[in-house]
């Protein structure tokens, strides 16, 4: 006589769908694009010259010029900070059973 195959709840977890794995790869290059734009504003970069400067408006629009460099740095590869995050929110979410969205 064979025993019945049993699992609990957290033992068998669907790998997460498609639609998940794309969000998760999306908040991991959105972090990875906020670490870079931050990265950027602290090296200077946007900051106005003190001669012939753009006044008031050069300085409203930096930090979407930092914004839009560092999204362009993250589809170009970035520093592989979006893999690092994307590999922990998928173990995570393994961990949790899906839970995690």
């Amino acid at each position: 006589m064979t025993a019945p195959i049993t699992a609990s709840a957290h033992a068998i977890t669907p790998p997460p769908s498609h639609d998940q794995t794309a969000a998760l790869r999306q908040v991991a290059q959105e972090l990875e694009a906020s670490f870079l734009a931050e990265m950027l504003k602290h090296a200077g970069f946007g900051q106005s010259r003190e001669s012939f400067g753009g006044g008031v408006g050069e300085a409203q629009f930096a930090s979407l010029l930092r914004a839009e460099h560092a999204r362009a740095l993250v589809e170009r590869g970035g520093i592989g900070l979006a893999q690092s995050l994307y590999a922990s929110l998928v173990a995570r979410s393994d961990q949790d059973g899906g839970a995690a969205q």
